[in-house]
């Protein structure tokens, strides 16, 4: 490693080293109400520290949730919010499930799930308002970020066919799923209300890739970006080795389980992706 290059890897490290240090724990309402009263999230707010007014990005869990089996925030979650606060970037990341008094819900089959789209677009439309309104965010430029689960959500608070998200007085200005569900909002219709970005594994058998590629032809024109990695299968962003979920029930050989691991080169090449286009769509 050249003497520049460390110089900038000992720097970015600095900067996520203090980023961490400085995540704060925050109460954030959704749109979403219970008992007449507006559910709301925990969440962890990752502020870029940054003088002058910044974006904002929405990191949104999949089926399994925020949290790693010791109770902390997971990896995926800390590790981006780092990445994003070194590009200028602040970033909010929210819980759906335990205001709802639920674990996870990948074990939960497709239909039955006690947390459903509906709950999670309120929470994400919410989340973009709780955004709006600090005085250290841009509310031009806010984004959505989810993976499966929360990349699902991300299409269904980002597509302008929905009432609720053309009725909503904040909405994003770019969106990103990894490895989303696709069919459902494939079968509504999907009207970009902000430019998209998917990120999908050729090979996934939890959320297949084909739903997606369908979505982004019928969307046309540059309102929806797809990238789809060859032998990725779902997680491929992760760290985690290649094994099968038995005790997932849904996916496309339902009850069979479905495959789950990470693929170097599709989490280098997506990364890649991601960066590329949120700084172009933000100017950064």
């Amino acid at each position: 490693m050249n003497l520049l290059l460390r110089a900038w890897a000992v720097a970015a490290l600095g900067m996520l080293a203090s980023t961490l240090q400085a995540q704060q724990a925050v109460q954030v309402p959704s749109l979403d109400r219970r008992d007449d009263a507006a559910v709301v999230l925990p969440g962890f707010w990752f502020p870029a520290g940054t003088d002058s007014v910044a974006p904002a990005m929405l990191l949104l869990h999949g089926c399994g949730g925020l949290y790693n089996r010791r109770g902390g925030l997971a990896a995926r979650y800390r590790d981006l919010a780092g990445r994003l606060n070194v590009m200028g970037i602040h970033v909010l990341v929210t819980d759906s499930l335990t205001a709802r008094n639920e674990r996870e819900l990948c074990t939960q089959k497709n239909g039955e799930r006690a947390v459903t789209q509906l709950n999670r677009r309120r929470d994400a439309l919410g989340a973009l308002q709780w955004l709006a309104a600090r005085p250290e965010v841009d509310p031009r430029r806010l984004g959505l970020l989810g993976w499966s689960n929360g990349g699902s959500t991300v299409l269904a608070a980002s597509n302008g066919l929905h009432a609720e998200v053309q009725a909503s007085v904040v909405k994003p200005s770019l969106a990103v799923a990894f490895y989303p569900g696709c069919a459902s909002e494939l079968a509504r219709g999907y009207q970009a209300a902000a430019p998209l970005l998917l990120l999908v594994g050729e090979a996934d058998d939890w959320t297949p890739a084909e739903p997606c590629q369908r979505l982004a032809r019928q969307a046309g024109g540059a309102a929806v970006q797809i990238e789809t990695y060859a032998g990725a299968f779902h997680g491929f962003d992760g760290s985690a080795a290649l094994r099968k979920r038995r005790d997932v029930p849904n996916g496309v050989n339902p009850g069979q389980g479905v495959h789950v691991g990470a693929n170097p080169e599709a989490r280098a090449a997506s990364a890649q992706a991601l960066e590329r286009f949120v700084r172009g769509r933000w100017k950064l």
